[in-house]
């Protein structure tokens, strides 16, 4: 039995009556259309709600599924102890989702729980639907670090435990939309904040899931989003299955965007498995950009490549390479991301080979297998990476940050024996006082020691 239907939905604790003690009125068009979902969720009749929630117990490389029976919540922590839930747990279809999961090579399991009682992003949906008369088991999911394609094939899994288990089940995706939408606002005012908003809010109207896996990552973290990846995760769980999507209400009243959708299955449909059309999307264009890589990314690629298929390092350098990469020596960085997420990053400040060109060898190699904070990478990635090689120029030394500038320098930051460096340009770093912060930590230099800073200028191959 496929999913019967679900809903997006967000979760501001201030739209309880026993939190809001009256301010939840201001967005009052969310509370309303709140409960016309919870309504069609009781039409539905669901013997299983799976909730996503971007408050659960969250792991770069892990979905978590809340384990036990049950569990319990209030919301004490937002001055309403008295209003309390209790819930049951679907343990066989936990189960069979964890098994199906491990079976499509996703890591998902009940291990790392924190905190076993009832998150806001899962409370405030339950308030609603218990409100309606919906009060069966329900399985609380959380999301992860992964690409948006696992959240999708998580959802998929999902469908798959459902339909084995025949289970009656709605999904109901918890989560806002971006955080800085008003100056005025708790998280302040960003210009890709209602980009977002829009964006999203068309798609939950039109059912047009694949919006949700092709989104920009960096333009989703300007947007301070919240769900996204909630609602990746119900896009697999209807997975080639036509919905009635409605879009029942929007609000950004709070500098907080609110939406509210219900998607209704009705019946099968081959055009919309989004995840598969997602994934030829991004083997089109890795293929065109690789395509168009420059000497300096295509040495990185090829070392890499021989180390991870043979175990060996490139033993000589290809023909007709540059002059200024096999006869000038400096320091580079290898940088890798797969699905837009750093995947290692390892260089040198100052050469320590005879050339650029055997300066990116060595350090592909080095990206790929020595960077702590990864594992190494594996053959069944490699189609996936994207490569950028930094050479570096000679430092200089600066007496003042005012010297410095995050798009055009990078800096180093010296204590004694030890020294920190960050790269210009990177996305995310957007002042001297980051950049300088960041870099400090990674030589392990505390703000109250007395350091010296130095800076450089990159030529960046991408």
């Amino acid at each position: 039995m496929p999913i019967l239907g679900a809903a997006i939905v967000p979760h501001p604790p201030l739209i309880i009556p026993t939190v809001g003690c009256g301010r939840e009125q201001k967005v009052q068009v969310t509370i309303d259309a709140y409960r016309t979902a919870a309504k069609q969720v009781a039409v539905w009749e669901p013997e299983v709600l799976i909730i996503t929630s971007p408050h659960l117990v969250m792991y770069a490389d892990y979905f978590h599924i809340s384990p036990g029976r049950g569990t319990t919540g209030d919301m004490a922590a937002f001055g309403a102890g008295q209003t309390k839930l209790t819930v049951e747990y679907d343990s066989p279809l936990r189960d069979e989702i964890i098994h199906c999961g491990e079976a499509a090579g996703l890591k998902v399991g009940t291990l790392g729980q924190r905190d076993p009682y009832l998150d806001h992003g899962t409370f405030v949906p339950l308030y609603f639907l218990r409100e309606a008369g919906v009060n069966c088991p329900v399985l609380r999911v959380g999301l992860s670090g992964f690409s948006p394609l696992d959240h999708y094939r998580l959802g998929q899994c999902i469908a798959q435990a459902v339909d084995a288990l025949e289970r009656r089940a709605v999904f109901i995706a918890s989560g806002d939309l971006s955080h800085k939408l008003r100056d005025n606002g708790p998280y302040g005012y960003a210009p890709e904040g209602p980009v977002f908003d829009r964006q999203v809010t068309q798609a939950m109207a039109e059912g047009d899931f694949l919006q949700f896996l092709t989104m920009d990552p960096a333009f989703c973290e300007q947007a301070a989003e919240c769900g996204l990846r909630s609602f990746q995760i119900m896009a697999g769980a209807l997975d080639g299955l036509v919905v009635e999507a409605k879009l029942l209400s929007y609000e950004d009243v709070t500098g907080v965007g609110y939406g509210v959708a219900t998607f209704t299955v009705t019946e099968p449909d081959e055009n919309r498995h989004f995840g598969e059309q997602c994934a030829e999307l991004e083997r089109t264009r890795l293929a065109e950009k690789k395509a168009t890589e420059d000497p300096w990314v295509k040495l990185a690629r090829l070392s890499l490549e021989t180390f991870v298929k043979t175990g060996e390092r490139l033993e000589r350098l290809p023909e007709g390479l540059p002059a200024e990469m096999t006869e000038q020596a400096a320091g580079a960085f290898v940088s890798l991301h797969a699905h837009s997420q750093l995947r290692g990053c390892i260089g040198t400040i100052g050469p320590t080979t005879e050339s650029v060109a055997w300066e990116i060898v060595q350090n592909a190699v080095s990206a790929c297998s020595r960077d702590p904070r990864f594992p190494p990478v594996t053959a069944a990635e490699l189609d996936s990476l994207e490569y950028s090689v930094d050479v570096l120029g000679q430092p200089e030394p600066v007496t003042s940050p005012d010297q410095l500038n995050v798009k055009k320098y990078g800096v180093i930051v010296s204590c004694g024996g030890r020294r920190g460096l960050l790269l210009p340009d990177l996305e995310g770093v957007d002042t001297v006082e980051q950049q300088i912060n960041i870099a400090r930590q990674k030589g392990g230099i505390s703000s109250q020691e007395k350091y010296t800073l130095e800076r450089f200028e990159v030529v960046r191959h991408t």
